[in-house]
């Protein structure tokens, strides 16, 4: 690396290279001086080193040195004179745009360029050769050795340009003529592939920018005049990427606009709103998706009408009749129904998305239902004027199709309104934004939709038409392009309807599918014999109440569980909006502290700069005023040179700059009026030469010219002779040759009837084979049927006993439990019977001992009675009479019997009488009580004399 005391010396050096040849030296001395350390500040020879140093690298196709010097340079210059580097990309960028236009002009002529020796030759063997072998052609082999390595040049000195300029508030000028320039380039030459990865790397600048905000001289998207140099390079790609038809790029680029203006929350300009919505017509019409494409035509409508001043009434209505045809472009049904959960979110996140980029919402709603539809969209179009601006012809088709009933004429009115709209269309002179319009392009979607309309209102009126009338009222397509549109129909339920094939009708209504009825038949035979048995067998009323609860119960739960999940999103999303709202505070506190520090610094620079002005202003002064000392020097001398042995017009004056300045102004007037007349003079000379030249050449042009005519007329005659006689010998052949195979068409005739009759035998064999076929095949089939169906018969029959028995062993089963359960109620109630006879006769036995008690010691009775009348027999001992419903021992009642006119007895407390009771072998339980009695002291007369002597 040699070192150099000035940069001056280096440029030097450099050239000395450059005239002995060695260009590769001198770029490598350069790009050592320029990455150098020591070269750190900026000085005007570092600008005409870079000028050199970028010839260089664009005379070697040294890309990388570019790009390494530019960086450096852009290091060196970036805070003191942004400006230079800005001039030596220009003119890096020009260099390589003229070597390339060079190369391929080079192309060009060698492709045109006559390089043949033989003129009746086509090729020459080493062109035959080579391109045999090579397998291209002579511009395919031309274009690869002399264009394409400058084209991969000159994108590269894109690609490099737009990577140093990036992020660089004070160069944002020149990165969108960069980027404008290589979106022409890729336009120019057809280059997609080079435009996606453009497309790229700018959308990754552009994220990086988001992405680093804190970097120094970043660009301000905020600020009107950044963010339009960023809009316009978003619409120039958008632009170039529907005329390279690159419709995924094109797509790509509008959400980047979107996301763009979502960022800044600013709405671009009306201008650039129109050719947004122009452009997205284009991209919804190419990926079908006409619902969108007639909400964008709407938008477009609306912009034009609202301003666009120079709009005329017939560009409007055509506009107009595009966007109400567009609308009735659409399908009448929905293209999502019978699909999957996760299909329809991603369908439902897609609409949102389109609506979002349509509707140009800076703040879109995430929550939102129905965002886009048919009906909607009708709806507002007739609302808001735009049907009544459409031409005659468009609203009588909207009418016919959205409101007429015609089964039967509807197509057949479709047709001439169609063919006159199909005419409509030019270019529009008012929207410069949309150039053309054709309303030919929406003919056959409406088609589609006349036959969609016609075939439902058949279904209305009819259930059954044959196929020829049907395809007799739709002019439109045959019977197998509305079989397939009708099929598209049926799933997704907007007819119903099925095709007879063998009966060659249409069948209408309410039909369901064989194979939706053969899968869903045991379903149906389940829910039927559900049904039987719950009228056979219905439900215990005290299962209702449960059966009732527990599906309540269970959305009851599903519900809180729903309510407590929304519970805990609505939580977590309160926590990241505090989180949230805590970061803004602090990165709001720092682009504070930043904006506080940039304008610091900016004051500092600006200070700076105007001390550096000021000394650059001095400087340039004092040099004005010393060229202009040695100007008039230069002039003076040239002055007495020209006045020599003549007397100045200024004698004895004070010479100065004006005045010699004068004075050399007038001499070169002067000159330049003498140089004026010579010219005239030589040019009136010239004129009569050529004049005379001409009129000594115009006799012998004639005599050539009718002499070739004499010749011309000659050749022709003989041409004419000789071909009349061609033509009588190729007549006479004709006809010897059809004599010849005349003979043959007898044979020919024989041979073409065997032949048919050898293959209608084939084809009859073939049929009866067929059918044949066919038969067993049915016939199997029928077999197996049976036998399935036999099998089923089995299995249902015996599933049918098993249940049977099972409710025969449950039933009996019941039953034995019930008895039980009487028999062991009957056995307490004996039981509680016979303690409650046992508890009476012992209240009996105290009673009886009581009045025994008061009858031997004549006590009076503790609990007062009513007095009862007393008859003492002689010859018996006194009795005390039975009080009614008191108990009376059987000894006592028999007694009582015998005695003569003595009264019957009466019935006990629970006023049973002794005669009315059961015989002691009528009890069952009789045997027990008897076994218990004594040892209870059964006997009133056992018992007292047992218990008298004791007390």
């Amino acid at each position: 690396m040699a070192n150099f005391a000035k940069p001056e010396n280096a440029l030097k050096r450099a050239e000395e290279l450059i005239n002995v040849g060695q260009k590769q030296d001198a770029l490598q001395s350069l790009h050592d001086l320029i990455t150098s350390k020591r070269y750190r500040a900026w000085q005007k020879p570092l600008e005409k080193i870079m000028f050199k140093y970028v010839e260089l690298c664009v005379d070697l196709r040294k890309g990388r040195f570019a790009k390494d010097g530019l960086i450096q340079y852009r290091i060196i210059c970036q805070q003191v004179n942004v400006s230079s580097l800005e001039e030596v990309i220009k003119h890096f960028m020009h260099l390589s745009t003229e070597k390339a236009e060079q190369a391929r002009t080079q192309a060009q002529a060698l492709e045109e360029a006559l390089d043949v020796d033989d003129l009746e030759a086509d090729k020459r063997p080493e062109d035959l050769m080579l391109s045999y072998v090579s397998g291209e052609k002579g511009k395919d082999r031309s274009d690869r050795e002399v264009v394409t390595p400058w084209f991969k040049f000159l994108w590269e000195t894109y690609r490099t340009v737009l990577e140093i300029l990036r992020n660089n508030s004070k160069l944002e000028a020149l990165y969108a003529m960069t980027a404008h320039r290589a979106f022409q380039f890729c336009k120019q030459y057809k280059r997609t592939t080079e435009f996606r990865r453009l497309c790229e790397i700018i959308r990754n600048h552009l994220a990086n920018l988001n992405k680093y905000r804190d970097q120094r001289d970043r660009p301000d998207l905020s600020a009107p005049e950044s963010l339009q140099l960023y809009l316009d390079t978003r619409f120039e790609q958008l632009k170039i990427a529907t005329e390279l038809e690159l419709w995924q790029e094109a797509f790509r680029s509008v959400e980047d606009i979107h996301g763009l203006m979502c960022m800044v929350k600013k709405t671009p300009k009306a201008s650039l709103m129109v050719v947004y919505y122009a452009k997205l017509t284009e991209i919804f019409w190419i990926s079908a998706s006409h619902l969108n494409h007639a909400y964008a035509w709407f938008k477009l409508f609306t912009l034009q009408k609202s301003f666009n001043k120079n709009l005329n009434q017939k560009d409007l209505q055509l506009i107009a009749s595009s966007v109400i045809l567009a609308a009735l472009s659409v399908a009448p049904y929905d293209q999502t129904r019978a699909t999957s959960h996760l299909e329809l979110e991603n369908e439902k996140e897609r609409n949102l998305r389109m609506a979002n980029l349509i509707g140009f919402n800076l703040e879109p709603r995430v929550d939102r239902g129905d965002v886009l539809s048919r009906s909607a969209l009708l709806s507002e179009l007739v609302s808001k004027g735009v049907l009544s601006c459409a031409t005659q012809e468009v609203k009588d088709l909207y009418h016919l199709l959205e409101h007429e009933f015609l089964p039967l004429d509807l197509a057949i009115k479709m047709q001439p309104l169609l063919t006159k709209i199909s005419k409509f269309g030019g270019k529009l002179s008012s929207a410069s934004s949309v150039p053309e319009v054709q309303l030919s392009q929406y003919v056959p979607a409406l088609e589609k939709l006349g036959t969609l309309r016609l075939l439902h209102q058949v279904s209305q009126v009819y259930q059954i038409m044959k196929i020829e009338c049907l395809s007799q009222m739709i002019p439109f397509y045959d019977f197998s392009v509305v079989e397939k549109i009708y099929v598209d129909a049926v799933k997704h339920n907007f007819i119903a309807m099925k095709v007879d094939h063998m009966k060659g009708v249409m069948l209408f209504g309410n039909l369901g599918l064989e194979s939706d009825g053969l899968r869903d038949h045991l379903t149906n035979l389940a829910e039927s014999l559900n049904k039987a048995r719950s009228m056979m067998y219905p439900p215990i009323k005290g299962e209702s109440k449960l059966v009732e609860i527990l599906p309540s119960l269970a959305d009851t739960v599903d519900k809180e569980h729903k309510r407590l999940l929304a519970r805990k999103s609505i939580i977590e999303k309160r926590k990241e909006e505090q989180e949230r709202q805590l970061l803004e505070m602090e990165r709001e506190e720092e682009s504070k502290r930043l904006k506080q520090q940039k304008i610091t610094e900016v004051a500092e620079q600006k200070r700076l700069a105007e001390e550096a002005e000021q000394r650059r202003n001095q400087r340039i002064r004092k040099e004005i005023e010393e060229k202009e000392i040695d100007e008039a020097q230069k002039l003076l001398d040239e002055t007495r040179k020209k006045k020599k042995g003549k007397k100045h017009i200024l004698d004895g004056g004070k010479v100065t700059k004006q005045s010699l300045m004068e004075l050399a102004l007038s001499e070169q007037l002067r000159e330049r009026q003498e140089m004026e007349k010579k010219l005239l003079k030589l040019g009136k000379t010239m004129d009569y030469l050529e004049r005379a030249k001409r009129e000594e050449s115009a006799p012998l042009i004639e005599a050539a010219y009718q002499q070739r005519l004499v010749e011309e007329q000659l050749l022709h005659e003989r041409e004419q002779t000789l071909e009349v006689e061609l033509s009588q010998q190729r007549h006479e052949g004709d006809l010897k040759e059809k004599n010849r195979l005349s003979r043959m068409m007898d044979n020919k005739t024989i041979f073409q009837e065997r032949v048919l009759h050898r293959r209608h035998e084939e084809y009859e064999r073939r049929r009866a084979e067929r059918e044949e076929q066919i038969s067993q095949l049915i016939w199997a089939r029928k077999q197996e049927r049976d036998a399935k169906r036999k099998k089923i018969f089995f299995v249902r029959s015996e599933e049918e006993r098993l249940r049977k028995l099972r409710e025969e062993e449950e039933a009996r089963k019941r039953e034995e439990a019930e008895r039980k359960g009487k028999e062991e109620a009957e056995r307490k109630a004996k039981l509680d019977e016979i303690a409650e006879k046992q508890r009476q006769r012992e209240r009996e036995l105290e009673e009886k001992e009581r009045l025994r008690k008061e009858a031997l010691f004549g006590r009076p009775a503790e609990i007062p009675r009513p007095a009862e009348p007393r008859t003492e027999p002689a010859s018996a001992p006194p009795a005390v009479a039975p009080a009614p419903g008191k108990y009376v021992p059987r000894h006592l009642r028999q007694r009582g019997a015998e005695a003569p006119g003595q009264a019957p007895p009466e019935p006990d407390r629970r006023g049973i009488r002794p005669e009315d009771r059961p015989p002691p072998s009528s009890d069952r339980w009789r045997s027990d009580s008897d076994e218990r009695r004594p040892a209870l002291g059964g006997g009133g007369p056992r018992w007292s004399s047992s218990r008298g002597p004791t007390r």
